[in-house]
């Protein structure tokens, strides 16, 4: 536990794939949102500490810089007017003097172009340079608040972005550090030929000496240069190549950093249910090898997605009630998924925090697994002004937050152990202020803090659970270019009205409720898919085996299912974790 004043505990980001780029994007804008708007977090608050992600640096001409520590692993062709080594240090041109005394021809590839937020952002940041390049000339990134650029989050500036989005750097907000971009040339990340398609061609790439040591290189970088690294979080696709990319990348870890937290998120962007091709085949078995190694070498791994599941047919895409968003549009998806993670992870990421990485991973392992579920309402429903125990009262016996796992509806309150976050309700209005002589409508209404309220809550509707509970005053920000696909009933903090307004504004901030579950839901959505692979003859896929990996999926899959939570042990887990 680090207290408030002290020795931050890092992290180390890692983000492996493309839809992870994508998610990602969105993560570091949300991050650099809130450490603009820091100063409007009231003194007294629990305050999350950006020094657990980020990074105080240097440029080479010694300005004062502070980056996300971050490892990024993507394939060729994703990072379109990015660089591979970013802007913070100049052009770092290469010298092309050549002996040659005849006449020499150049020919000279034209920029891909920047759309209009990026080129906004140039503007705002330092302008550009005469061959049209980021000029990074008075760049003010550094740690002090007070020096970043505010235009942007003043003026929500109406970018329309979903017509001009083709891969995560077309709205990463965010300066990168030379050491953080990891590019993988062997493979494309579009166009049907060089695809990095099956899980043992991911898992390959990390046999070679060239990539691991490179891997290894950027890792001691980061690591070394930390008091104390609390751990490693891992943004792994699950549906391609990337999931064999993360088995090797978290067994390393394991490996090497024995003792830190590993908490891993296997991603899979909305999947198009339009007929069975091998696509869905190498998707399926890619899902379900992912899903065995991640969490074998994870402290805790969770599976994050929009889709109903995972299986060969996934089901129709989850809805959220007051976010109209465009299923087939990563852009849109991964705002949601970036959304929740922001949220998920508060509990290791506050200046004076219960739990680090590692012991956020032991309050769920206590009950025999190291997979858990994930839920979220994003926004969480409450009116301007309502109080907490009436917004909670409202759901009765409803769960209050929607499926981000993949595994359908929970039908009922049981789960063996759960952390949950609820962030943007004010001070005001985290008790009912019952007048004198009322009498309360619930037991929620006679709490005397808002933390009572929400943890009396999750005992009435999960009773014997291990629980633990965060509240925080501050919102999630959801400044440009964060998607505009709210309804028209939130106001710009992002509470309900009671009617259409007659012009509507842009929403900057949400309320958002989290929670992380060691769930029954769990087993049903894993068996289904094993089920499915039982089904499989996967003889008819050698192309997929003959990419390096031999084992059986049917026997991995059918080991980590072994001892399933079943009626009779359900009892004694959840006694076990509540003591």
């Amino acid at each position: 536990m680090f207290e408030a004043g002290g020795t931050p505990r890092a992290a180390l980001t890692l983000q492996l794939g493309s839809y992870a780029g994508f998610v990602g994007a969105h993560w570091w804008n949300l991050q650099d949102a809130a450490l603009r708007c820091e100063s409007e977090v009231h003194e007294q608050e629990c305050k999350v500490c950006p020094d657990v992600l980020y990074r105080a640096g240097r440029t080479l001409s010694g300005q004062e810089t502070y980056t996300p520590r971050l490892i990024l692993m993507d394939l060729k062709g994703s990072l379109n007017s990015l660089k591979q080594e970013g802007y913070l240090y100049g052009d770092m041109k290469i010298d092309t003097s050549v002996a040659w005394q005849g006449n020499l021809m150049t020919h000279q590839e034209e920029p891909p172009a920047k759309n209009l937020f990026l080129q906004d952002l140039s503007k705002l940041e330092g302008g550009m340079s005469s061959d049209g390049d980021f000029s990074p000339r008075a760049l003010p990134l550094s740690k002090d608040v007070s020096q970043l650029p505010t235009q942007l989050h003043v003026s929500q500036k109406g970018h329309q972005l979903e017509g001009s989005v083709r891969v995560w750097s077309d709205y990463l907000r965010v300066r990168l550090h030379p050491r953080s971009i990891f590019m993988i040339h062997q493979y494309n990340d579009d166009g049907e030929s060089s695809q990095l398609e099956a899980f043992g061609q991911g898992e390959s790439l990390l046999h070679d000496p060239t990539y691991l040591e490179e891997l290894e290189d950027r890792l001691h970088f980061y690591v070394e240069e930390c008091d104390y690294l609390q751990g490693f979080q891992i943004l792994c696709d699950l549906n391609n190549g990337f999931s064999g990319v993360g088995a090797k990348v978290t067994e390393l870890l394991h490996d090497e950093y024995s003792g830190r937290g590993i908490l891993t998120w296997g991603l899979t962007p909305v999947i198009d249910n339009v007929g069975v091709s091998w696509k869905d085949f190498y998707r399926l078995m890619n899902t379900v090898l992912g899903i065995v190694h991640l969490s074998s070498h994870s402290s805790l791994f969770c599976p994050l997605s929009l889709n109903g599941s995972l299986g060969l047919k996934p089901e129709a895409p989850v809805t959220l009630p007051y976010v109209h968003y465009d299923a087939s549009l990563n852009f849109h998806s991964s705002a949601i998924l970036a959304t929740a993670m922001d949220t998920f992870s508060v509990p290791y990421r506050l200046h004076s925090s219960q739990f680090s990485m590692v012991q956020l991973a032991d309050a769920f392992n206590s009950s025999g697994r190291k997979v858990v579920a994930a839920g979220a309402a994003v926004p969480f429903p409450i009116s301007y002004g309502q109080s907490l125990p009436d917004a909670l009262c409202s759901y009765q016996l409803a769960v209050p937050w929607t499926p981000l796992s993949s595994c359908g509806e929970q039908k009922d309150s049981c789960c063996f152990a759960q952390s949950v976050v609820l962030r943007g309700i004010g001070k005001e209005n985290h008790i009912s202020n019952l007048p004198p002589g009322s009498q309360p409508k619930s037991a929620l209404h006679v709490c005397e803090t808002g933390e009572e309220v929400l943890g009396s809550y999750l005992h009435a509707r999960c009773p014997g659970t291990f629980s633990t509970s965060y509240l925080l005053q501050g919102p999630c920000k959801v400044l440009a270019p964060y998607p505009q696909f709210f309804s028209a009933l939130l106001n710009k903090q992002g509470f309900l009205l009671d009617k259409l307004p007659s012009c509507t504004t842009a929403v900057e901030s949400i309320p958002v409720l989290t929670a992380l579950q060691s769930s029954p839901t769990l087993h049903s959505a894993l068996y289904s898919l094993y089920k499915e692979l039982h089904r499989v003859d996967v003889r008819r896929w050698a192309s997929f085996f003959s990419a390096g990996h031999h084992w059986n999926l049917q026997v991995q899959f059918s080991l980590f299912l072994l001892n399933p939570p079943n009626e009779g042990n359900k009892s004694t887990m959840r006694t076990s974790v509540s003591q």
